[in-house]
Order: C-alpha cells, then sequence, then structure tokens
C-alpha cells in the first residue's frame, strides 16, 4: 500500500484530482481538462499513477508543473479583497438589497430586484462562455458608485455589457436615446459608451460598448448606435462567435489586470 490517497476539488470551475500524503500534503495533481499529471517529486511517480489509475481517461502528460505564466503569477500574488473574479452577476445590487430590502409590502415591486433579475439572467449567459477562452467579470465597481455590469474578454476583444430589464416591453432605440414601453426616453446609451471609456482607459484596450435587453417584446432602431451594439439576452451568447482580436495570452492578461480592483480606482 502507497498511503496515498485521491481528494477532487474544483479551482476556477474545473476539476483537480489531488494526490495526498497520509499527513495531508499534496504531491501530485490530475488536471482531466489538461490531460496532465502534475509530480511535484519524480520519487513518488509510479505510487501516483497507481492511486490515479481509476480516474486517468485515456492518455495523459506527465511531468513537474508547468511555470506560471506572468498573467498567472499576477492573479496568485493578488489579494481576495482586491480580486473582483468572484463577482456573483449583480453583486453590487445584491449587496445593496441585503443591507436595505426595503418596506415588506410595496405597491410596485422594488426596480432594483428588476434590474437585479436582468443582470443575473446576462450573466449567467455569458459564464457559459468561459469554456470557449472566454472570460467574464461582474460589477466592476468605478470611482463615484457606479459599476460595469459585466466586462467580457475573450479572442473578439474586449465588450462592457450594460443590461436593462425590459420583460414584456417594446424597445424603441434612437441613439442615444432608449425608450421602454410608454415611459419616457432615456440618454441610456451614452452611459453604455461612457462605461466602455472608463474601462478603456483603465485597461489600455478598446472596449467595445454593448446594451444588452432582458425580455423585451420587440426591438426597433430608429436611430443606428454609434459604435454600440444591441442585443437581447438570449443571444448575448453570440459575442462568442466573434474572434480573431485577441491571442490567448493576451486575453489571460488583460483579465489578471482587469479583476485586480485597484486597476479600477482612477478612472
Amino acid at each position: 500500500m502507497s498511503g496515498l490517497r485521491v481528494v477532487p476539488t474544483w479551482r476556477h470551475g474545473q476539476e483537480r484530482l489531488y494526490v495526498c500524503l497520509t499527513d495531508g500534503r499534496n504531491i501530485a495533481w490530475y488536471d482531466r481538462e489538461a490531460s496532465r499529471v502534475n509530480l511535484l517529486s519524480e520519487d513518488r511517480r509510479q505510487d501516483v499513477l497507481d492511486a490515479l489509475g481509476p480516474f486517468l481517461t485515456g492518455p495523459v502528460a506527465i511531468g513537474p508543473p508547468p511555470v506560471p505564466t506572468p498573467a498567472e503569477l499576477a492573479r496568485l500574488s493578488l489579494h481576495p479583497d482586491d480580486d473582483l473574479a468572484p463577482n456573483r452577476p449583480g453583486e453590487a445590487l445584491q449587496i445593496a438589497l441585503d443591507r436595505d430590502p426595503g418596506p415588506a409590502r410595496r405597491l410596485r415591486p422594488d426596480p432594483r430586484r428588476r434590474a437585479l433579475a436582468a443582470e443575473q439572467a446576462v450573466g449567467e449567459a455569458l459564464d457559459r462562455l468561459d469554456g470557449a477562452g472566454w472570460h467574464t467579470l461582474h460589477s466592476v465597481p468605478l470611482p463615484g458608485g457606479d459599476h460595469v455590469h459585466h466586462l467580457l474578454i475573450g479572442p473578439g476583444g474586449l465588450f462592457a455589457v450594460h443590461t436593462l430589464y425590459a420583460r414584456k416591453q417594446r424597445v424603441t432605440v434612437a441613439d442615444p436615446m432608449v425608450t421602454l414601453g410608454r415611459r419616457e426616453p432615456r440618454p441610456l446609451l451614452r452611459r453604455v459608451r461612457a462605461d466602455a471609456d472608463r474601462a478603456s482607459y483603465a485597461l489600455t484596450a478598446e472596449v467595445h460598448p454593448v446594451l444588452a435587453l432582458v425580455g423585451p417584446t420587440d426591438v426597433q432602431v430608429t436611430a443606428p448606435p454609434r459604435e454600440a451594439r444591441i442585443v437581447t439576452d438570449t443571444d448575448v451568447e453570440g459575442l462568442a462567435r466573434l474572434g480573431g482580436v485577441l491571442k490567448p495570452a493576451d486575453v489571460e492578461a488583460l483579465h489578471a489586470m482587469a479583476r485586480d480592483r485597484r486597476t479600477w480606482v482612477r478612472v
């Protein structure tokens, strides 16, 4: 008996199987997605492979862990309080509602809850792009109390996505005005472009503005928006079809920069 045990864990949405000594120290791990067994010590190579035998699927690479990239080193050195990656869709709204849920009985639904539902719907759709080489950060804080609802980073570039609850509403877009049903028009596209401009300044890279409409019955664009994209929550994943702009290393470097809260303090 080798005395080794295999402990499954999840890191950043990916499963890893750690091989541990009886005292709890790790001596290897199996990365299923990369099909690689990373050994911290060659002395226990065969024991590690025997322990992992029931879990290995297909051919695997075996060797010491790869040297971390500059982006990985930046992430590892990031203090948890400054890491925006764990933010949930609508993080800022959820915190605000927890602190001040408002009166128990209201004549009308709390608009913050509708806004939260919109950010969650779009955020969940964007999170599904993670396996395709994209990263999404949610509720990125900006000075003054504003937030970029979602920042999407991937092969097709960078996108600042602003969500708008439009359930069962007809939406009319006449740049810069956006009208929901019979409500008064609002110059919302100015806000959408301003968020993208601030993100561009922070990351020193071009960030494209996107307005994501959640649940509209109809969308009419009478004056095409300058530079900004208009999408619905059902087709927001189509952004993943864009490509040819950023290399994987550039995506990782920009994601490492964007997830650091300190990046956004002076925009």
